[in-house]
């Protein structure tokens, strides 16, 4: 009797054992299958990557540059911030590229197509570049861009596109206070100045000066006369009609041109205010498109905006072929326009009011010589500096 009741017991216990092994066996089996599917999961992702075809894509680009310097990415520079590199970290992070190309863009053959200065904003920039056509693709890098970098668009191109070599034109616009216009002896110089009509007119009729071919060697720096890289091509120049925003009077001048060189167009402009300010003579104009080193002062760089680019030929070659389309872009005017009265326009209003970048500016025009050769120009330039060192001595001594 009792070697049964001890048989019986080990029998159970034997069973309740191997139970709770198989319960444990369940248990593991359970965390390990969840292992698997998490890694399944990781892997389902890296395949998808890995099957999404890579393309040759533009993106259509807006950004406000306040705080950048400059769209192009300085590898291996952490110490100036740039707007490519916020696009490039956003690509790798939404795996339209892998990380490696977003060391080295060559392997992206990214090409932007306008190089635009530090604080500079833009509405229309293109870049082309090879990347995974994944799910969402827009809304996935927007997500890893801050607000005011957005992609507009995006558009299929023919394999060896180069935004930069493709394009046959580029448009900016450059919002300025018009109080830049005041004549420096017989108009105020604030925010309560109001462009009139005949003063707008002097200034269209000054801008299109600048149309046609001409030699730029003064408007930009370390190009002589002689360059012939220095010979560019303006399609149209014109300022628009004044309006009103924050109580200062601003307008927009548009240039529409084949290619810029640095600082051209700030130095076109300034040059401009020069006159209407009644600084320099109209013929200094005529005058800088000669050998001859001509003094042109350099307007802020806040106001400027790329606005558009332009691929004329490229899109009557392959706009209409049935696999590629046209590089316009009606669909997106809205959100381009809304995303300029979001970020573009009042950063470059409430910059001006608090910084007072143009008007700071306008106080240097002074000691600029515009009729001295560049000998002249140069010493002319160190007397000022001293005389204005002078008066801020005077003053502090006072």
């Amino acid at each position: 009797m009792a070697e049964d009741l001890r048989a019986a017991v080990a029998s159970q216990t034997k069973r309740l054992s191997s139970s709770g092994e198989v319960v444990d066996r369940l248990e593991e089996n359970g965390h390990q299958n969840k292992r698997l599917k998490s890694d399944a999961d990781e892997e389902d992702a890296e395949d998808q990557n890995k099957r999404s075809p890579k393309r040759k894509i533009v993106l259509l680009m807006a950004y406000s540059g306040k705080g950048y310097h400059g769209m192009q990415r300085n590898v291996g520079s952490s110490q100036f911030k740039t707007i490519e590199d916020d696009l490039v970290s956003a690509l790798v992070q939404s795996g339209c590229i892998p990380e490696n190309h977003g060391e080295d863009m060559k392997k992206m053959s990214f090409q932007r197509c306008a190089r635009t200065d530090k604080g500079v904003s833009a509405a229309g920039q293109i870049v082309s570049l090879k990347v995974r056509l994944i799910d969402d693709i827009l809304e996935k890098i927007n997500n890893h861009l801050p607000s005011h970098i957005r992609i507009l668009g995006l558009k299929r191109v023919t394999g060896g596109f180069n935004s930069k070599n493709k394009c046959d034109a580029r448009t900016y616009s450059y919002m300025l206070p018009t109080f830049a216009f005041a004549h420096k002896d017989h108009d105020v110089q604030e925010e309560v100045y109001r462009l009139d009509k005949e003063t707008l007119e002097k200034v269209n009729k000054l801008l299109a000066c600048y149309k046609g071919t001409h030699n730029f060697h003064n408007f930009t720096s370390q190009k002589g006369p002689r360059d012939p890289s220095a010979k560019r091509y303006i399609m149209e120049m014109y300022c628009g009609e004044p309006f009103v925003r924050e109580n200062i009077e601003f307008a927009v001048i548009k240039v529409k041109g084949q290619s810029f060189m640095m600082h051209q167009i700030r130095k076109m402009i300034g040059l401009v205010i020069a006159i209407v300010k009644g600084y320099a003579a109209e013929s200094i104009i005529e005058r800088s498109w000669g050998e001859e080193k001509v003094d042109v002062p350099k307007a802020p760089g806040l106001g400027l905006v790329l606005e558009r680019v332009h691929f004329e030929k490229y899109n009557r070659r392959f706009g209409n072929d049935g696999l590629h389309e046209p590089l316009e872009w009606t669909e997106e005017e809205e959100k381009i326009a809304v995303f300029k009265e979001q970020y573009i326009y009042p950063t470059i209003i409430n910059t001006e009011k608090e910084e007072k970048s143009m008007a700071n500016w306008l106080n240097t025009l002074s000691i600029h010589d515009f009729n001295s050769s560049a000998v002249g120009m140069q010493v002319n330039h160190k007397n000022s500096k001293e005389r204005m060192l002078a008066v801020s001595c005077n003053k502090t001594k006072v």
